[in-house]
């Protein structure tokens, strides 16, 4: 059954229908106040690219920086030239129609960007993937969303070509380099957008068009895919950066990934939606991050509890007078790193909590708001409250599931069971644990899945479970997080091998490599502790919580 969307004032422009069949049911989405600003301010119809980038150079922006990378800088207007291009090759050279998915796997580069832009420009549905993902969890992303496009950067098409050579369905692979300038290789998007017109006109897609599908792992082991619109795009906009004050002056940087939601927003959503401009690397170390915040005077800085941790025993002689915001995501910051961060500094950082189901930030606080140790507040437009395991409010100073509303939400790509499980009562319900005091401050206590949180990255563990049982050599595993210092949890894997007296460094070196040639590096056990057997319930249940 086709869902019936909220709101529904203005006809799609997708051609292609396939996200709209594929949404949740309207019942079973969290309640949404579109009656309500920042949601009642948004245009029916809107083109979410046209109002961050077009509106932008056409309001006297358009020679002000957007992108620095290296030597090079992108003002707002060459950023504009390089998108439209690229949504001309789209339609013109791949057949893109409006509701098309296109896979953007990629670093953090400005051709990463331009390319975002492009699809929502061409009316295509941005599904961004992290450039560490390998073929086979890039294979179950395509099959998923049904992408028929996709464009890469340079370095990662061969892992893309595999993708594609065992899906006829995905049609066509264009690479990228960082700058769009190697005009040397065939059949590349740099050569391709060289020969392609500047003038583009946007596809006036509607508000509840969905422009991103963001996909984020899950205690199930399986990538699950969260569906955007482009009214939600620019409602975030709205919101969290109300807390920053940015203006046209700050420039950012970070470490966050632009597949993931926290780095959509820090990295392009939140800086163009104030004509602010940001420094891209394909990657920061610590030491890194301080240079470029020396270099190219950096005002904001966006990100994990890892690296301020380690920035903090570095600082120490560095230039970072310029800097005067420093927003921390993607897991819990642990007071500690919040006092050792401002004592080294004297830069207090902002803490919050997001989620991919809901784009980003729904709970922070900066400046004099912040109590150092909690979370924050629920961010101007959205609601939050601690509920029981039966989904009914808990008095302040109770422990409970966290539950917010507000004008994003979850709705999960072709999941009826987890969107059910994830929304309930009209409430989104993130799987954290915290307790709420008499002044609506939220505090962390826990996670309550299986999920672990490791240097600001969501890690599955049955995931990582499931590729350790396709070695020949294991017979049994569990997966969990342990805490660590520097990374807050690692992954650690106690296994069981078919024949025990294997057991060694070696083969735990074996296993480590063997995960990490089958998915992501990052997410390969750190430890691996040897078993003769697992913990098991009378029934037969793994108890994961034997082994934390």
């Amino acid at each position: 059954m086709e869902a019936k969307l909220v709101a529904d004032k203005v006809k799609s422009a997708h051609i292609d229908q396939f996200a709209r069949r594929n949404l949740p049911l309207a019942e079973l989405w969290p309640d949404m106040a579109i009656d309500e600003p920042p949601l009642s301010l948004i245009s029916p119809s809107i083109n979410a690219a046209a109002l961050l980038l077009d509106d932008m150079v056409a309001t006297g922006h358009g020679g002000s920086p957007s992108f620095l990378y290296e030597d090079v800088v992108w003002n707002y207007e060459q950023l504009l030239d390089r998108s439209n291009r690229i949504a001309n090759v789209l339609v013109q050279d791949m057949g893109l129609v409006p509701g098309n998915r296109v896979l953007l796997h990629g670093f953090n580069t400005p051709m990463m960007v331009a390319a975002w832009f492009a699809v929502l420009k061409a009316g295509g549905i941005c599904v961004a993937a992290m450039p560490l993902l390998r073929a086979r969890e890039l294979g179950y992303i395509c099959d998923k969303a049904e992408i028929s496009h996709a464009l890469c950067d340079s370095s990662l098409v061969a892992e893309t070509k595999t993708v594609q050579s065992l899906r006829p369905s995905l049609r066509h692979v264009m690479s990228f380099s960082a700058l769009g300038g190697d005009l040397d290789a065939a059949g590349t998007l740099d050569l391709a957008i060289s020969r392609r017109s500047s003038a583009f006109t946007n596809v006036q897609t509607a508000a509840d068009d969905v422009a991103i599908i963001a996909f984020t792992s899950g205690t199930t082991g399986q990538a699950k895919g969260t569906m955007h619109f482009h009214r939600d795009l620019i409602a975030a906009c709205e919101c969290f950066p109300k807390l920053l004050s940015i203006t046209p002056e700050d420039r950012f940087c970070g470490t966050p990934p632009l597949a993931f939601t926290y780095g959509l927003g820090a990295h392009v959503l939140f800086p163009m939606y104030h004509g602010a401009s940001v420094v891209l690397r394909k990657s920061f170390s610590p030491e890194d991050l301080l240079e470029t915040i020396a270099r190219y005077r950096v005002t904001g800085l966006y990100s994990a509890p890892t690296a301020y941790r380690a920035m903090t025993d570095l600082v120490a002689g560095r230039d970072i007078a310029s800097l005067r915001l420093c927003v921390s995501g993607g897991e819990h910051l642990p007071l500690a790193t919040w006092d050792r961060w401002l004592a080294a500094t004297g830069l207090k950082i902002v803490n919050g909590i997001g989620a991919t189901e809901l784009l980003h930030n729904f709970i922070s606080a900066s400046g004099d708001d912040i109590r150092p140790g909690s979370t924050g507040k629920a961010i101007p437009g959205y609601t939050a409250c601690i509920v029981d395991e039966e989904g009914r409010p808990l008095a302040p100073g109770n422990i409970g599931r966290l539950a917010i509303k507000g004008p994003t939400g979850c709705r999960y790509l072709s999941n009826i069971e987890r969107q059910r499980s994830y929304v309930s009562n009209g409430w989104n319900l993130t799987g954290d644990i915290y307790s709420m005091d008499e002044d609506g401050y939220f505090w962390y206590q826990a996670r309550g899945d299986d999920m672990i949180i490791s240097a600001g990255y969501n890690i599955s563990g049955p995931e990582i479970e499931n590729v350790l049982l396709e070695h020949p050599d294991v017979a049994e595993c569990a997966v969990v997080g342990v805490p660590d210092p520097e990374r807050g949890h690692v992954v650690k894997a106690f296994v069981v091998l078919k024949r025990p007296s294997d057991a060694s460094e070696s083969k735990a070196k074996q296993l480590q490599d063997f995960v990490k040639l089958q998915i992501a590096p990052y997410k390969y056990p750190r430890q691996v502790e040897f078993r003769e057997t697992l913990p098991r319930t009378p029934t037969g249940k793994l108890q994961r919580v034997a082994l934390r």
